[in-house]
Parts: C-alpha cells; sequence; structure tokens
C-alpha cells in the first residue's frame, strides 16, 4: 500500500492544485467548565497510512505538534500542556529516538483560564507534521468564540479579524463529540518483557538471592507430608513472588498514570534525576555500600511467614523480596524506570518479566529435586555477577544524561565524550574481570575461570567496537544509546576525518551539506552560483525533521552512483520548510495561494514550493538548468538507487543537449 501511494504521489505531479494535499481533517469545539475556565478540543480525523506526530516526541527526531496561542497576553494563559489520545511510540532507526505518532484518529484537549473578562476569543494555531512515504508540514488556525461557545477553523487570522470588522457572519463547525480515540498499540512490550526476565535472570544469581534457592525447595519437599503437596507449596511460592511485583508495577502505573512518565521522558530534570538514581544503584553493586530496606519489615514479615498455609507461604515471599531487596533493589529500580518511561502498562509487564525469572527455579527445582546437584556452589563469583551488574547500570545511567543534553542541546555530553565514558566503563569492566582490579567483598582470585574468561574477552572486543566510533564509525549495534553523529565535536569524526565527506572550500552563501556536498539554502543564492560555474541545478525540498528526507540522503545520496554525480555535476539547493527562523517583518506576508500569513523561512519556502510547483509534500526534488528550466519530472521518495541515479543521468542528457 505504501509503495502504490508513493507512486501515486510521484504520478500527481502534473495534476495542478490536486498535489495539495491536506490529509488531516480538523474538528474544534469550547465549552465552558467553571466561570472563568474554558476547555477547547481539536479532533483529528488521519487518513489511511499517513501518521501525524506527539507534541512530546523527543528531541531529535520528528517535528512534534506545537499548539501556539496568539493572543494570550493579557486576556488568557493555559493551563499546563494540552493532553492528548493515546499514541503509538516506535524507534526511529533515522534519528535514533523512540518517535510518538498517531494514526487514524487524534484527539488534544486545552483547558483555558481566562484572566480577562473582555476577552472576546482565544486564537490558536496548530503546528504538526503529516508523513507516509512523504512529510508534509502544516499549520491550521482556529478561533474560539468566549461568549457564544463556537469554534472555527480559519484560513488565517489576518482574513477573520477583516471579517469580524466587516461584521460578516460566519459558519460555525459542528461540535466534535470528545469520545475517547483508540490508537493501536505497537509499544514494545516483547522487548520489555525480555529485557526484565534476563534482568530477573541475574539477579537470581547475586548473593542475596542464589542461596536460598536449595534452602527453600529443601524447606518445601521436608516440611511437606508429600511430594505432590511440596511441589503445590513451591508453586504457590513461586506464584506469590510474581504476584508480589507485579502489585509493585501496578502502584508505579496507578501512581504516575498510564503515559504521565512518557510525556516526562524528554524533560530535563526527570532525566537528570534517572542518571543520579542509577548511578547511586551502580555504586552500591559495585560495593561501596549496601540498600537495604528497615530490618524490623523484614522481622514482622518474618513471623507473618511461621503461620502455615497459604498466607504463611505468601508471607515467605514477600521476605525473600525484602531480605534480598540489596541485590534485587537495583535492577528492579531500573526496569521501573525504563518500563515506566514507555508509558501505558510497560511497568507491569517488566515486573512480570522480572518476577518469572525469579520464580521458575524455586518452582521448577522443586518438581525436580535431583537438578539441585547440578547447580554450581555458592562462592565469589556471585559478587562478581552482581559487580558486573554495577558496570552495566554506570553504562546505562549516561543515556539519561545524554537526554536531558540533547533536550537542552547544551552540547556537554556529544557524541565523542559519550563514547568515551563508555570505553571507559567497559575497559574497566573488562580488567576487573581478567583480575586486574579488586572492589570491595571481591575474594582473592588465583586463577580465572573459563567462563570468567570467555566473558572478559566479550567486554574487551565490545571496548574495542567502541573505540572507531570517536573517528565517526556509525557503531551500528548501539544505535539509539549514544548522541546521533550530527551532535558531536566533528561530524566527520575526530581530526575531521576528511576523506569523501570533507569539503574543501564553501562558496559564499553555501554550507556543507550531506556527505561533504555544497548545499545552498536559499534559492536565489543557488540560483546566482549555478550560472557562475554552469552546472544544472538538483532542487531538494526537504525538512529537519522530515525521516524519508533523511533516509534518502543516507542510504540512496551516501551511494557512489548517486553520490558522484550530485557533488560533481549539479548545485544543490536544499530549501527546509520546517526552519522556525522567523522572518523580518518586512518580509513576511499573506500567501496569494494559501491565504496563510507567512512568517518564518520554512514558511516561506513551503509557499514557494506550492505556488511554484503545486506541491507540498516533502522530499521533493526537481532538475533545473540555470536558466530554471526543468530537466526532467520532478520525482519524490525514490528508495531505489538506481532508479534515482537514472532520474540524475536523464537530466545531466537533457542539460548536455
Amino acid at each position: 500500500m505504501r509503495t502504490l501511494i508513493s507512486i501515486l504521489t510521484i504520478l500527481l505531479t502534473t495534476a495542478g492544485f490536486a498535489q495539495i494535499q491536506d490529509p488531516v481533517k480538523w474538528q474544534s469545539q469550547i465549552e465552558k467548565s467553571s466561570d472563568n475556565e474554558y476547555v477547547i478540543t481539536l479532533k483529528g480525523m488521519i487518513e489511511d497510512e499517513w501518521h501525524m506526530y506527539s507534541q512530546f516526541t523527543p528531541e531529535g527526531g520528528a517535528q512534534p505538534t506545537e499548539l501556539v496561542f496568539e493572543n494570550a497576553e493579557g486576556n488568557y494563559e493555559p493551563v499546563g500542556k494540552a493532553e492528548e489520545s493515546e499514541y503509538v511510540v516506535q524507534f526511529n532507526d533515522i534519528f535514533e529516538v523512540d518517535e510518538y505518532y498517531f494514526v487514524d484518529e487524534v484527539t488534544f484537549t486545552q483547558k483555558i483560564k481566562v484572566t480577562n473578562p473582555e476577552a472576546e476569543n482565544i486564537q490558536l494555531t496548530l503546528f504538526y507534521q503529516a508523513c507516509v512515504d512523504v512529510c508534509i508540514p502544516q499549520d491550521k488556525y482556529f478561533v474560539f468564540d468566549l461568549k457564544e461557545l463556537t469554534a472555527q477553523e480559519v484560513r488565517n487570522f489576518e482574513a477573520f479579524q477583516q471579517q469580524q470588522k466587516d461584521k460578516a457572519t460566519t459558519e460555525n463547525d459542528n461540535k466534535a463529540t470528545d469520545k475517547p480515540v483508540k490508537q493501536d498499540e505497537s509499544r514494545s512490550f516483547w522487548g520489555i518483557f525480555i529485557a526484565s526476565f534476563i534482568g530477573g535472570f541475574a539477579a537470581l544469581l547475586t548473593p542475596c538471592v542464589f542461596p536460598m534457592i536449595p534452602m527453600t525447595v529443601s524447606f518445601f519437599t521436608k516440611q511437606s507430608k508429600n511430594r505432590a503437596k511440596g511441589i503445590r507449596n513451591a508453586i504457590i511460592y513461586g506464584v506469590s513472588i510474581i504476584v508480589i511485583y507485579v502489585v509493585l508495577g501496578l502502584i508505579v502505573t496507578k501512581i504516575f498514570g498510564a503515559d504521565a512518565l512518557n510525556a516526562m521522558s524528554t524533560n530535563v530534570w526527570f532525566n537528570v534525576i534517572f542518571f543520579g538514581i542509577l548511578v547511586i544503584f551502580a555504586v552500591s553493586f559495585l560495593g561501596a555500600f549496601e540498600i537495604m530496606l528497615p530490618n524490623s519489615w523484614a522481622n514482622k514479615i518474618d513471623r507473618q511467614a511461621d503461620r502455615g498455609g497459604m498466607v504463611g507461604i505468601f508471607f515467605m515471599a514477600l521476605a525473600l523480596a525484602v531480605v534480598s531487596f540489596s541485590c534485587t533493589g537495583p535492577i528492579v529500580g531500573t526496569i521501573l524506570v525504563e518500563a515506566a518511561s514507555k508509558g501505558g502498562l510497560a511497568p507491569l509487564i517488566g515486573m512480570f518479566g522480572f518476577s518469572l525469572a525469579l520464580a521458575l527455579p524455586f518452582m521448577l527445582f522443586a518438581m525436580f529435586p535431583g537438578w539441585l546437584n547440578t547447580l554450581p556452589r555458592s562462592g565469589g563469583w556471585m559478587n562478581t555477577v552482581k559487580v558486573s551488574l554495577g558496570f552495566l547500570e554506570l553504562a546505562l545511567a549516561f543515556k539519561f544524561l545524554s537526554n536531558a543534553d540533547l533536550v537542552l542541546q547544551k552540547h556537554w555530553l556529544e557524541r565523542e565524550v559519550f563514547l568515551a565514558i563508555w570505553i571507559a566503563v567497559f575497559g574497566t569492566w573488562a580488567l576487573y574481570l581478567l583480575g586486574k582490579i579488586r572492589l570491595p567483598h571481591d575474594s582473592v582470585i588465583e586463577k580465572l575461570s573459563v567462563g570468567r574468561l570467555f566473558m572478559a574477552l566479550l567486554v574487551s572486543t565490545f571496548t574495542i567496537y567502541l573505540i572507531p566510533g570517536l573517528w565517526g564509525a556509525p557503531l551500528k549495534i548501539i544505535s539509539g544509546f549514544p548522541p546521533p553523529m550530527t551532535y558531536s565535536e566533528s561530524p566527520h569524526g575526530v581530526g575531521g576525518g576528511g576523506g569523501s565527506s570533507a569539503v574543501q572550500e564553501l562558496p559564499e552563501g553555501a554550507k556543507e551539506g550531506p556527505h561533504g556536498i555544497i548545499a545552498f539554502t536559499d534559492y536565489q543564492t543557488g540560483v546566482d552560483y549555478a550560472k557562475s560555474v554552469g552546472k544544472p541545478i538538483l532542487l531538494d525540498f526537504t525538512g529537519f525533521a522530515c525521516v524519508n528526507c533523511r533516509k534518502m540522503e543516507d542510504y540512496v545520496w551516501s551511494e557512489d552512483a548517486v553520490l558522484s554525480k550530485i557533488k560533481n555535476e549539479f548545485v544543490l539547493i536544499s530549501l527546509y520548510v520546517d526552519d522556525k527562523k522567523p522572518l523580518p517583518e518586512s518580509e513576511q506576508y499573506i500567501s496569494e495561494t494559501t491565504g496563510k500569513k507567512i512568517r518564518s523561512i520554512g514558511n516561506k519556502w513551503s509557499d514557494f514550493q506550492i505556488e511554484k510547483y503545486q506541491m507540498n509534500a516533502q522530499p521533493y526534488y526537481i532538475l533545473l538548468d540555470e536558466n530554471e528550466n526543468q530537466l526532467a519530472e520532478p520525482v519524490g521518495y525514490t528508495p531505489n538507487v538506481d532508479e534515482y541515479a537514472g532520474w540524475l543521468q536523464s537530466g545531466l542528457d537533457n542539460y548536455n543537449k
């Protein structure tokens, strides 16, 4: 279906204004909730295959939706951020972030507190980006009448104000019924479950839990009148462990709400606080101190466990959770932080996966007591597992600190610094596994076990793998953890990198584009340069937050058959339709084509694309000669390298005729 839509998009290049796509249709309403408070609702119906992005989609990804109130000052104030219906979360391997987006329908609900009793209306601009194989940045204007409680979408505020002055009547949109919009969930619950299950298995191997397996299983088998009853009691014990941790996940979900932490995941303080929490967990695992619950809790629970029966078994399981907290607490905390930031039922799924891994051995060994003879003896290796988890916690902590830095755009923790920290952490871990470093609670190592040696080799290999990243290697294995390549001291690696991506000297008005291509971001400047050097033009309508624009640059433009042509045979003019930099007041205008107010550089290039080429989608590529005559039919998203290279060659052939 996507391929069909892509083909239709390209075929429509000769269909005039039928090409101006508007894939989201809006309804709006306003309701009064108290004497000076109102609730406004925007409901969008999204065409099949299209999607638009949440207000909370992380920085560095696609363009988030934004609600801007034009006449708020002195009249009213929004109460917090607009609430929105449920969205889909999916990792984008181009921008290397999770993206939050809506399909089919979306609803925004905003509370408003009116501070000026004479205020007549609320004027709202909705900025968003809709995407399929192409992306379309949009801005919609809405006016909500505070006296009549009516809502309408207007062409632009200037036209609306003129209508008001002329006392022209306007028709009100039908009020949208605020029904909850159910979205398809594609959250990575399986990924959360598997990671949590592995975390539970790791907790099982720590000094606080592992010795409890033979002790607990022996208790059930010896205290029970028959083997069947012993198995039943062990199963109840395991189920109790699962219930305890799942209830913990339920409490976290209930306290914070299904998506509250999700919405906070790009909040600076959220990320900084959890960076600190994970560092404390890591330091605890490394042996500096123990995180323990009060002993009085354990004593009270132990007394309850003596009651016997199902209640006693449940309190035995609760005693295990409390007594082993110094080992399991940091793992549980990390899982809850990571899962809760995904939103929805993720904390429940995370706790179920963790507790299942923790409970299964108790149940299985009770069913098959002979397996106890196969268990390794308790010893120093368990502290090695605990310390190894500390190194992993420490590395993961810097992901949260990196998130905070990316949101602030302070460039304090750029890609090279992040990788240097990880190299230091994993390198130290490798030395520890090889016995070169001893930490508190470690026993003397006279010789390495085979398992420890192989683990040291694995960690050393990963450390060595990270090192070329300092010089610009993509490091696809850890894609999404370090900051993106563009967020670095040098986009081409330490020392500039050189190679095919290096630009020798930039002409006036040009910048370095992808893969070292010389690019102009002003149309007339680029055309003038093309005339001076006698080359044809590749006109590229693009966007900073356009996913398929980046895909074209990363996977198509990077190929030699395409890159050599763009770099050597064409003058590239890239016009960013989502550039938010405002135009000088004297250059702002009302578009004759759309009737919208052109306020920013992005608005200007979007209006230029619509007026000149009757198209508003990106990416969109046009081949021109230096006199601005078209050399070939324009194309949109074209992921086939040979097809795109052939299109470039057809333009060159026509230019050289």
